[in-house]
């Protein structure tokens, strides 16, 4: 089982602009030294107000990535998720390869269809209703598969018109960057990760939710022709690790019995302490599930 580091919060253990950076890179430095496989940061500009005040500092997270590209080696690095009404789709393309060369080919891209109205109405961006962000995520897919694909052309959708699909320098990774695909919803999101998706990305609320939302991967990928055991399967367990680390440990092994592969957890305390304890506590262990 892979462990994936989920930095949410820029507010712990300040929300004095100068300690940002510093504990991000004493965090990330931690977590790749102990053995993190994938260091992640939320796309948001507010922080989502039902987990604290919208005010708390946020960075964006590309950017920020692109900070911890340069301290560190071996973690893979991206979006949980990328926001798809956040960037244009050649553009978006474009910022993730910039992080796959800068990084030495570790960039993923996770995508999903957004969902945080105040920040999009707040900073300009267009609110549209769930289909059409549906829509828009199926060719931002397209697209960014277009473009890593080498094939300079045109790309004409009902939402995104590119008259020159032209990517220099490629991706490190290949064939691309990988593609993780997050959210549970059995109609769309699911679909869309049997059709285009390296990976998928869905919240461990229990053991039962997580193996229905399998088998309707498994159901989709057998309408799409895709091999399901080709599709890494990874898992957000917001349960606290550090309250009950052999509980948690517990659940990530059902989480594997089920076909999970990587889980990321969340700080809920200052991230330098927390990584601190994954690394003495939980990462030891991990490695046997």
């Amino acid at each position: 089982m892979k462990l994936g580091l989920h930095y949410w919060n820029f507010a712990k253990p300040t929300a004095e602009p100068t300690a940002i950076a510093p504990t991000l890179r004493e965090t990330a430095l931690i977590a790749e030294q102990s053995g993190v496989a994938a260091f992640t940061v939320m796309d948001h500009y507010f922080q989502m107000d039902a987990q604290a005040p919208a005010d708390e500092p946020m960075l964006e997270g590309y950017t920020a990535l692109g900070y911890v590209a340069a301290l560190t080696d071996r973690m893979t690095l991206g979006l949980l998720v990328t926001g798809v009404m956040y960037r244009h789709p050649g553009l978006l393309a474009k910022i993730v390869t910039t992080l796959d060369v800068l990084s030495g080919g570790r960039a993923r891209l996770g995508i999903g269809a957004s969902w945080y109205e105040r920040e999009q109405r707040g900073l300009g961006v267009p609110v549209v209703p769930v289909a059409e962000r549906f829509e828009r995520l199926e060719e931002t897919l397209q697209i960014c598969l277009q473009m890593w694909s080498g094939t300079v052309g045109e790309y004409n959708g009902t939402h995104y018109q590119l008259a020159e699909t032209l990517n220099s320098p490629a991706s490190i990774s290949r064939p691309h960057p990988m593609i993780m695909v997050g959210g549970g919803g059995e109609k769309k999101t699911l679909r869309l990760v049997a059709k285009y998706g390296d990976a998928c990305n869905i919240f461990a609320t229990s053991l039962e939710d997580v193996a229905n939302k399998l088998n309707v991967l498994r159901e989709h990928c057998k309408t799409e022709g895709r091999d399901y055991d080709t599709i890494v399967k990874t898992a957000v367990v917001a349960r606290p690790v550090l309250a009950d680390v052999d509980g948690w440990l517990a659940y990530v092994e059902a989480l594997a019995g089920l076909g999970i592969t990587e889980v990321q957890t969340m700080p809920d305390r200052n991230p330098v302490e927390y990584a601190t304890e994954l690394a003495e506590k939980v990462l030891p262990r991990l490695g046997a599930i």
